[in-house]
């Protein structure tokens, strides 16, 4: 039993090691952020940095000694299910509103308590929002994360707003209003709900059956995306995000 105590310890903190590369804009890591970010002995890291090397899930560098996802990663990523294919469906879609609109467009899915950014196509404007594909963002705050949660199921809701993690800046009732809301209009709005002098709109995307399988998002500078632009957005919005629907089946 120890023994198998052990293994799950490694396989846990191998993991941790790879899901250090999904934070912020973290490509490649040296042997020391990584340790300090998973809160490991350099010699423990050290060791599965080798095994996980010697696997191809990741790759050094040996100028900088620095660490970044191998090419195993990317074979996994041809595999995954369906549920992923829509980041490749709707992209020319998602370009053609980046083009009309001249914003950065987000494609979000919700997994459990979280949203997860699986396409997105930046703004060509020299101030725009970047967004990175794969980011994990909490479902408490942003335009994106309360369209996810307000078409989610009850029991979903009622987790996420037990979370511990819930920010103590952001009112449960009033957060509650804000979902009814979302789902009486049909979009979302944030002001620098996430990060100062952004601003966001987001859609549902409804499936054939009438379920919402993901959130489609427009973001920017608050200097351009005043509130009432985002309401002028949102229609556009609605408008793109049915045609997807019907695109994903």
């Amino acid at each position: 039993m120890e023994d198998r105590k052990l293994t799950v310890r490694a396989v846990e903190r191998a993991l941790d090691i790879l899901l250090c590369f999904t934070q912020d804009q973290d490509y490649d890591l040296s042997l020391t952020e990584i340790a300090a970010k998973i809160g490991l002995h350099k010699s423990t890291v050290h060791r599965l940095l080798t095994t996980l090397e010697e696997k191809g899930f990741l790759q050094r560098d040996e100028g900088t000694d620095k660490y970044r996802l191998g090419i195993r990663i990317w074979e996994l990523s041809t595999h995954l299910p369906t549920l992923n294919e829509p980041a490749a469906l709707l992209l020319p879609a998602m370009e053609r509103l980046r083009d009309r609109l001249g914003e950065t467009v987000s494609l979000y899915l919700r997994d459990n308590l979280e949203r997860v950014r699986i396409q997105a196509v930046q703004s060509r404007q020299a101030i725009r929002r970047v967004a990175q594909i794969g980011a994990r963002l909490p479902l408490s705050v942003g335009a994106s994360s309360k369209v996810l949660a307000a078409y989610a199921p009850p029991e979903v809701q009622v987790r996420l707003l037990a979370d511990p993690s819930w920010p103590e800046t952001v009112e449960r009732s009033q957060y509650l209003e804000q979902l009814k809301e979302v789902t009486r209009c049909g979009y979302a709005t944030s002001f620098e709900e996430r990060e100062p002098g952004a601003a966001a709109v987001a859609v549902p995307i409804a499936g054939r059956s009438g379920g919402v399988v993901a959130a489609l998002s427009l973001s920017g500078p608050v200097s351009r995306l005043s509130r009432d632009t985002l309401e002028e957005y949102a229609v556009i919005l609605k408008e793109a995000a049915a045609e997807m629907g019907l695109m994903m089946g």
